[in-house]
């Protein structure tokens, strides 16, 4: 199965698992799309109709649509990511909602954490949630010496080099794993959810030692101008990923909405949105 077809099997869970109709005023109403923005429903209708799948039919709570979108996310980079494994090697693993202290960027997070929550004082001086939980982590364990030396690079328990860095297991008592990356998922985008993301990514970058970790969102928000809240601007998140974005594309075309059009063009040419399928290579970066 070719990462083209993966989209499409990723398309079609999302439509028979996560799209619902739900009532409106004027109908029903694809359940990623605004209730009360005319141009944020038949968007999504148009998308739904290029993605040629037939919807659910059983009732679905906008949490558990949320969790769903998490899971059959994580579930289409981790089979993509496979098709890179020749461009970036290694034991790669993805999970759902880990906290990052268990990872060797950010364990020291828990000592901070306990010592904040035992004093009243240091808590109203630093505050706290210093320990985020992303949607989807991308993880590798540190390695042997025996896999690191297949190369010739000749380490062993009596040199004195590479003594520090995480990727060597040697180095550490307790072994934790990297982070390579942490993706949030946004069912939909709006103002608090942006603002909430953007919070996340910072703590991930203002509190590593070591190596940042990629930093995705995912969603598929429908309205360009909803995505520019968190796609726009530089130095937080690597990027935003729409989950149909030719589709997206296609359907502000066909309503030939020059604004939401002008907008998602912005986002695109000036590199703060891609495509789903497009993730999978970027994380082999």
């Amino acid at each position: 199965m070719s990462i083209g077809k993966l989209r499409q099997e990723y398309h079609r869970r999302l439509c028979r698992e996560v799209i619902r109709h739900r009532p409106g005023k004027t109908g029903s109403i694809l359940n990623f799309a605004d209730v009360g923005n005319a141009t944020s429903i038949e968007t999504a209708n148009r998308i739904v109709t290029a993605m040629g799948y037939d919807i659910g039919q059983n009732d679905l709570p906008g949490q558990k649509a949320g969790s769903l979108f998490e899971s059959i996310t994580c579930a289409f980079l981790q089979k993509a990511f496979v098709y890179l494994s020749h461009v970036r090697p290694g034991p790669w693993h993805y999970g759902l909602q880990k906290d990052i202290a268990q990872f060797v960027q950010y364990a020291h997070l828990a000592a901070l954490e306990n010592l904040i929550k035992n004093n009243p004082e240091l808590e109203a001086a630093l505050g706290g949630n210093y320990i985020v939980k992303p949607d989807i982590v991308v993880k590798r364990w540190p390695m042997s010496d025996q896999d690191l030396n297949q190369q010739g690079a000749e380490l062993n328990e009596q040199t004195s080099i590479a003594c520090h860095t995480p990727l060597r297991q040697r180095n550490y008592d307790f072994v934790r794993p990297l982070l390579h990356a942490s993706i949030s998922c946004k069912w939909t985008l709006r103002s608090d959810r942006a603002q909430n993301t953007r919070t996340e990514a910072l703590n991930l970058i203002r509190h590593r030692k070591g190596a940042l970790p990629h930093v995705a969102v995912v969603t598929a928000e429908p309205l360009p101008t909803r995505l520019a809240t968190l796609a726009l601007g530089t130095g937080d998140i690597d990027c935003t990923y729409h989950f149909a974005l030719p589709e997206l594309q296609a359907a502000l075309r066909a309503q030939e909405n020059s604004d939401q059009l002008d907008m998602l063009n912005g986002l695109v040419s000036g590199q703060r949105l891609r495509d789903i399928s497009d993730l999978p290579f970027d994380l082999a970066i």
